[in-house]
């Protein structure tokens, strides 16, 4: 399970690069439009508004930009507010579950756009359903875990209602049901604990263990659907070798 919650991390980090901070930044304003359009403009009443605010924040997008998105949605319809949310399921090579999260304002040409990618780069797409069954939403907010007081931070963390955690190098993944999220996040900030990020996540209930050769198509593939423009998120139950994801990194 280490490789598939190493490569989270490592996709984090890539995500925020500055070579691709234009495109990340489209991505968050996408984001921010959907949530506004479901839940209204209010922060204080609309979590996943909230969540996409604060993402936008931590990646820094001018508070402008948030603005202006918020009142797009909110305001007289264009063909940006038209957004649709859809999800969309594939393996990869090796047989990795991969689920997909897109906006979009053309069913026709996401779908093209996506299937393309999966049969171009080994992998292919599914049935609605196909994998989806294999994920399960849960609350996953990455704190600051020096490793002296990883342990103590991890009881704490279970103490204010985390339901599992991981330990990561400097950091800790803790996980909750979505319902316990938001009093979650409260209760760490409240007790000093500080958080790198926090958002609602599809998780893998198991994981597909890959070879080294079908772990380097499977993170070639996985990066070429994260680079679509109408693809928001990319999930996967891969479990990647260690020495592949360091070969990554060094690469990226």
């Amino acid at each position: 399970m280490s490789g598939h919650s190493k490569w989270s991390t490592i996709k984090h980090g890539k995500a925020i690069t500055d070579a691709r901070r234009g495109k990340l930044f489209g991505k968050l304003t996408r984001e921010i439009l959907v949530a506004a359009r479901q839940g209204g403009a209010n922060t204080d009443m609309n979590v996943r508004l909230r969540l996409a605010v604060q993402k936008a924040k931590d990646n820094n997008m001018p508070i402008d930009n948030i603005d202006r998105a918020i009142k797009r949605a909110t305001g007289a319809g264009n063909a940006q507010e038209q957004l649709e949310e859809i999800m969309y399921e594939g393996y990869g090579p090796g047989g990795a579950a991969i689920l997909l999260q897109a906006f979009t304002d053309n069913r026709n040409r996401t779908a093209s756009d996506i299937r393309s990618t999966f049969a171009k780069n080994g992998g292919n797409l599914g049935e609605s359903g196909c994998v989806a069954w294999i994920f399960e939403q849960k609350g996953v907010i990455t704190v600051e875990a020096p490793s002296e007081q990883a342990e103590e931070l991890a009881l704490m963390a279970i103490d204010l209602g985390a339901d599992d955690f991981n330990i990561d190098d400097s950091n800790m993944d803790l996980y909750s049901a979505p319902n316990k999220f938001e009093a979650l996040r409260k209760s760490l900030e409240e007790n000093q604990l500080k958080i790198s990020s926090a958002e609602l996540s599809m998780l893998p209930k198991t994981t597909t263990p890959l070879d080294d050769k079908t772990a380097e198509q499977t993170l070639r593939l996985l990066d070429k659907l994260e680079d679509l423009d109408d693809v928001q998120k990319v999930y996967s139950n891969a479990d990647f070798p260690e020495e592949i994801l360091s070969k990554y990194i060094e690469e990226a």
